[in-house]
């Protein structure tokens, strides 16, 4: 099972990412004076609530599809793939606070990340014997 240990350290730090989003969701309730359960009333809040929110859609997709292509492709090539997913939420996050007309580069690595595992993972399963 020491094979997979970059893909599980990406998982891990993909979880780690989403969580650290949480909390600064639950910083921004107080900051802003928004509390559970609202989720909106205040810009500021709405923006780190969207971008937690997102992460989590995004993480329901880029698990499974990084597992795959690791089990199936590489699982170096994977994790590097998972790192660019990850940088791309980093970069995603810090346009959407300071304004969400301007996340396009990080959605858009982390939609390249997520095609790139769909496209090898699924090639990978087709061709293995």
């Amino acid at each position: 099972m020491e094979k997979f240990s970059p893909i599980a350290i990406v998982t891990i730090l993909s979880l780690i990412q989403a969580y650290f989003f949480a909390i600064q969701v639950g910083r921004a309730r107080m900051k802003y004076g928004v509390m559970a359960p609202l989720t909106s009333g205040n810009e500021d809040f709405e923006r780190h609530y969207r971008v937690h929110q997102n992460t989590i859609e995004q993480l329901i997709i880029f698990i499974p599809a990084l597992w795959i292509f690791g089990f199936f492709m590489d699982v170096y090539v994977g994790s590097g793939v998972g790192i660019l997913f990850l940088v791309g939420r980093i970069l995603y996050r810090s346009a959407y606070l300071k304004d969400p007309k301007t996340r396009s580069l990080g959605f858009g690595l982390g939609a390249l990340a997520i095609a790139i595992l769909f496209i090898g993972g699924l090639y990978g399963a087709l061709t293995a014997s």
